[in-house]
């Protein structure tokens, strides 16, 4: 072969060629792009509609049949589907899989921006993509019992604001503080003595709040910025707010309310190991290695826990780049693996022989990380995966060039000839043998889907691997075996070959006989095996994708329909005592209201529902045959708590889906849905090996309606206007304007009753309408 020949004949140039792919490798080894999934961004959207205090019926009729129908006008929709609870839905809209993430984005942006005019005023519409970038790769917590939610939540804004600062940090948030606001709550009976109707003292508050700039004037070469009123600045401000004059006497806010600052329900509650807390935290870069980001990140915390108050700590979780680092270790260990077995396999062939073998394992993989980085892929779980998979086939090449080499030196050629001769003669076995590899892996390059877009890498992992082991094959290993094999025994090899050859003939060479000789019994014994193998799967269990296998688990709570926070709180406290006394766990994450802030790309947080929750478990170390017995164990105690749904689940890969199984009954009749419905939970929990069976429309929730006397409100001149934003002050209370601070940040005004704690029904007595 021509290319073998030139590579043995011009060594210089091999040298060079040899010299160059290793630098390469190692430099492309520290400069690729890390992270624990592959960068894609999905053309699949979720909008979240928030509508504090509207049922599922009234939130469906006004935002979602409203959203839908402005989502179905857009081009190349595949798919749109919306779940609706009390006071939030989601809509999932879903473009074809070839279609461009971001302009999808910006479309659906767009619409949603023209439609929110016609949308009720207190909705807030939320859209998040489904991209791999969005998931954090770091989550801390700032805890403390004693210290008040402002301090920590303070506190968690100037953390904010560093990391977010922090080269290859994409996004730095914080989660679980509850919102601090300025609380205007109201005397109802003051407002009546003064004959103020509701609407009045929240235009005064609206008008008040706004900021519109004057301009500019011009007087001669100076030019002048013109401020007038301005918004609120100060809680002084909004107490002087003039609400009626006449008579020579004023009646302001502050005469009617009690202002202060204050902080809104709390429809987020979060806590660490138990205690409670607000986390931090950041996501990365594209383009950026996790190890990198994830070492700016910590030296900053580093830095920012020095300075906190006494009282408060700061707790450091989830790392990713922990598992970045253990699955890369893996590899390393799989690599020393594969040498060794390469050392052993080649015993019969000599210790140079294997050595020169062994120079092809870290160059093809060099070869390939270099191929990985030019076409803009990243070293990731799924591309080490394929690497571990190719180690199995890298040396297949080498193996079976240096083993021809050698019989041509036991036959008493030349190193130069039996190198070029050797290589020569197989070098199209060789090819063909590489090329049924890459035929095997290339289905999946073009797999179609979400799917194929997020498995890609393993696939071009291997066939990069497998590609650049023929190519050191061809050229660096006959090269290496002219100037290292020598020729230390006799045509029959060294002992070891000699052994190998006698067990051969003992064994192997009588059975392949006599299975050459009865051809239809050995085709008999091949199917039996066949089927054998296949009546093992149902014991073995399957999958399309695999457990994630890292040391982090997540713990869904879901509460009955219509339950509180509390309730929801209550099972969260019983998962933690759980989990707390259990050996291995390392840290608990726990959010009530809210689902773990997104640590894993194919897990969606659920969000503003008081009757969901989410531990987010780490573990000390994951071993594969001692956690998931433990985590059976802990499956089976956890769900026995009576008062709601606690559903231990692993992460695992593949894309996003609700359940293995899932099914959608469709239907125009709610009454006759719920039957059905429940016909089915009962046929699906009955099935052997089904666990936790949702129905989310097992119980009905049962709401509040206020009945109003529309006669008598006409007869009395009141518009229902009144009565309804009456009623929500009293239970939810009203967003009449905003406050900005010396930072910027803007604090909504809210009025209100006055009351203590969170709304109850018993507060509807307390409201009257002037």
């Amino acid at each position: 072969m021509k290319l073998t020949q030139f590579a043995v004949k011009h060594w210089q140039f091999t040298v060079v060629l040899f010299t160059m792919l290793a630098a390469l490798g190692l430099t492309s080894l520290a400069t690729i792009p890390r992270g624990e999934d592959p960068p894609i961004d999905f053309p699949t959207f979720t909008v979240v509609a928030v509508f504090p205090g509207a049922n599922a019926g009234d939130l469906e009729r006004l935002v979602v049949k409203q959203i839908e129908d402005t989502l179905h006008r857009l081009d190349d929709v595949k798919n749109i589907n919306s779940r609706i609870r009390a006071g939030v839905a989601r809509i999932e809209i879903e473009f074809e899989p070839n279609q461009d993430a971001d302009k999808k984005y910006d479309d659906v942006v767009r619409e949603l921006n023209a439609l929110r005019s016609v949308l009720p005023d207190l909705v807030r519409l939320q859209i998040y993509k489904a991209s791999t970038l969005d998931v954090n790769i770091v989550q801390v917590a700032l805890v403390s019992d004693l210290a008040p939610y402002r301090l920590l939540d303070s506190l968690a804004e100037q953390l904010e604001d560093r990391l977010s600062g922090q080269p290859g940090v994409r996004t730095a948030e914080r989660w679980g503080a509850p919102e601090r606001q300025v609380g205007v709550a109201l005397d109802l009976g003051r407002l009546a003595q003064l004959g103020l109707p509701l609407g009045q003292v929240l235009g005064a508050i609206g008008g008040e709040s706004v900021d519109v700039p004057g301009g500019d004037a011009e007087a001669g070469l100076k030019s002048f910025s013109v401020r007038s009123s301005g918004g609120y600045e100060t809680l002084e401000q909004v107490r002087g707010t003039v609400l009626r004059g006449g008579s020579g006497r004023l009646v302001r806010l502050g005469d009617v309310a009690q202002v202060e600052w204050s902080y809104g329900d709390s429809t987020y509650r979060a806590r660490f190991n138990g205690h409670r807390a607000v986390l931090v935290t950041a996501t990365q870069r594209s383009g950026t290695t996790v190890q990198t980001v994830r070492n700016r990140v910590y030296a900053e915390l580093e830095r920012f826990e020095r300075e906190l108050p006494r009282g408060v700590t700061l707790a450091r979780g989830f790392d990713q780049a922990a598992n970045v680092s253990h699955r890369l270790a893996r590899l390393g260990e799989d690599f020393l693996l594969a040498v060794g077995l390469v050392l052993l396999t080649l015993l019969p062939l000599g210790p140079r022989a294997a050595a020169v073998v062994m120079i092809s394992i870290p160059l093809s993989l060099a070869m390939a990380v270099t191929g990985l980085a030019w076409t803009g892929f990243t070293l990731n779980q799924l591309t080490i995966v394929g690497m571990v998979i190719a180690l199995g086939l890298l040396v297949d090449d080498s193996i079976v060039v240096v083993e021809n080499i050698t019989r041509f030196r036991r036959e008493g050629y030349s190193r130069i000839d039996a190198a070029i001769r050797a290589t020569g003669q197989i070098w199209v076995a060789v090819l063909g043998a590489t090329a049924t590899l890459v035929f095997a892996f290339i289905p999946l390059v073009f797999l179609p889907g979400g799917p194929g877009r997020y498995i890609r890498s393993l696939p071009v992992a291997v066939i990069s691997t497998v590609v650049a082991s023929l190519i050191v094959s061809l050229t660096i290993i006959p090269w290496l075996s002219s100037l290292l094999l020598g020729k230390d025994e006799g045509p029959e090899g060294n002992r070891f070959l000699r052994a190998f050859e006698r067990a051969i003939h003992g064994t192997y060479a009588p059975l392949l006989d006599r299975a050459l000789r009865r051809p239809a019994r050995t085709l008999v014994l091949g199917a039996a095996f066949v089927v054998a193998s296949l009546a093992l799967v149902p014991v073995v269990g399957f999958s399309l994708f695999p457990k994630a296998e890292t040391p982090q688990f997540r713990v869904d709570i879901t509460a009955p329909e219509g339950a509180s926070i509390a309730v929801t709180d209550s099972a969260a406290r019983f998962a933690e005592r759980v989990l707390g006394r259990t050996a291995g766990v390392k840290a608990i994450y726990s959010s009530v209201g809210h689902d773990n802030p997104r640590v894993y790309y194919n897990v969606a947080s659920r969000t503003d529902d008081a009757r969901i929750g989410q531990l987010f478990v780490l573990l000390d170390r994951y071993e594969p045959g001692r956690t998931p017995r433990l985590l059976d164990s802990l499956r089976a105690e956890l769900a026995g708590y009576p008062g709601a749904e606690i559903a231990l689940r692993e992460f695992e890969n593949g894309p996003p889906i609700d359940a293995p199984i899932a099914l959608r009954i469709e239907g125009v009749s709610l009454d006759t849905l719920h039957a059905i419905a429940a016909r089915v939970e009962r046929l699906l929990k009955a099935t052997p090996g089904t666990q936790y069976v949702t129905n989310p429309v097992r119980v009905a929730r049962t709401d509040l309606r206020v009945a109003i006397d529309r006669a008598k409100a006409g007869l009395l001149g009141i518009p229902m206007l009144e009565i309804d934003r009456t009623v929500r002050l009293g239970i939810a209370g009203l967003e009449a304007g905003s406050l900005r601070e010396d930072d910027g940040d803007a604090r909504p005004v809210v009025v209100r009753l006055a009351r203590a704690g969170r709304a109850s029904p018993a507060d509807l007595e307390r409201v009257y309408v002037s």
